[in-house]
């Protein structure tokens, strides 16, 4: 079995620290979309427990008892981050898996950074 390399995201690849200079529209957009997703408590939750878990992935199964939310709800929050370009989503069976994209939390932190 050969493993293909993991291709980052527009969202990954696009940002740069904010204080290395002026960020063109695009990349000005795909922050705040993350950030924005990042604008609720219940979600930066979620995004940690996927972070935790031992295979970096969970099944919304398992969401919604640690946040304290219904699975329609919990679902709600996970298309919003899948949308901000933060987690992927496979579907397998009757269930959703949700896996942080490979290098985001680290584009978003690299973002905040000074040089």
């Amino acid at each position: 079995m050969t493993a293909l390399p993991v291709l980052p995201s527009a969202a990954v690849a696009c940002c740069s620290p904010v204080t290395a200079g002026v960020l063109e529209d695009d990349q000005a957009e795909a922050l705040a979309r993350m950030f924005k997703a990042l604008g609720d408590p219940n979600r930066v939750k979620l995004l940690s427990i996927i972070a935790a878990a031992d295979d970096k992935e969970a099944c919304v199964c398992d969401l919604t008892e640690p946040v304290g939310l219904s699975q329609p709800t919990v679902s709600h929050h996970m298309k919003l981050l899948v949308e901000a370009g933060m987690v992927t989503r496979e579907q397998r069976g009757r269930w959703a898996y949700f896996s942080i994209v490979p290098g985001v939390l680290d584009s978003l932190a690299g973002a905040l950074a000074s040089r």
